[in-house]
């Protein structure tokens, strides 16, 4: 059964799309037919997966603001069962335009349902805010992962995000839940790297992902080339990492 996951963090620079796309690729390559939705008007995971973002004809603003259907968005990409509807500066726009629908909160939701019947995964990479667009996702998703950097304000502005999945189950999606707690850039070596750990499964005890992402060099490179870090550089330590949590949410789904 299809899982729609929302990647969510107002806050920036945490590793969210870098999530997104390489949580996405990792899925694909363990077998799982994955769509990945770029929901930012940044458009860095259209970019970071090697689209030409002024190319793009139609994205994800035409779900929203448009009579597209998500299959005139979605465009095939080069890596290992992954599709794409990639995103559009028009995007930024959309807080307004939405207001003009009835149901605004839920126009992506009647757009990608069906598609549950084509994919095992949706990955939506929300921007880092938490208007309009990003509740969009969070009514149309099963659950929202967080990714957290390790340093000191890790924690810095978390409760708004926990308040707004508590308002949208409230309200939208009852079903809405955290898929998990996801610890970014971490240096192991540190003992604030460490602390940092422990203060977040304090505050999320049972929702921390026992996988971690570490700080590499080949992580941030692999965007620039247009390719998630397992197509990038095979080998390097950021690869096994998010093949490792596409496994634990594998794991985590089919024990739920």
């Amino acid at each position: 059964m299809c899982r729609i996951i929302s990647v969510s963090n107002q806050k920036g620079g945490v590793g969210k799309t870098t999530t997104s796309i390489n949580l996405a690729a990792a899925l694909g390559i363990l077998n799982k037919k994955v769509l990945l939705i770029d929901f930012d008007p940044q458009g860095n995971t259209t970019s970071g997966l090697g689209f030409n973002k002024k190319e793009v004809k139609l994205s994800s603003y035409d779900l929203l603001e448009k009579e597209a259907t998500a299959e005139e968005t979605i465009i095939k990409t080069e890596f290992k069962n992954l599709d794409l509807i990639p995103s559009h500066i028009n995007l930024a726009a959309a807080d307004s335009g939405i207001s003009l629908f009835s149901g605004k909160e839920s126009k992506l939701k009647s757009k990608i349902e069906h598609l549950r019947n084509s994919y095992d995964y949706i990955i939506i990479d929300c921007p880092p805010s938490l208007g309009i667009i990003t509740i969009n996702a969070f009514c149309a998703s099963d659950s929202v992962l967080v990714p957290i950097q390790c340093e000191f304000y890790a924690l810095e502005g978390l409760s708004q995000l926990v308040n707004t999945i508590k308002v949208v189950k409230r309200h939208h999606n009852a079903n809405l839940e955290i898929e998990g707690i996801l610890m970014t850039m971490c240096d192991l070596r540190l003992n604030l790297t460490h602390q940092v750990m422990d203060e977040v499964n304090k505050s999320f005890p049972n929702k921390v992902f026992k996988t971690t992402i570490p700080r590499t060099v080949k992580i941030a490179e692999a965007p620039g080339f247009g390719k998630p870090v397992a197509y990038f550089a095979r080998f390097n330590k950021g690869t096994w990492a998010y093949k490792g949590l596409a496994k634990e949410i594998i794991n985590n789904n089919r024990k739920g």
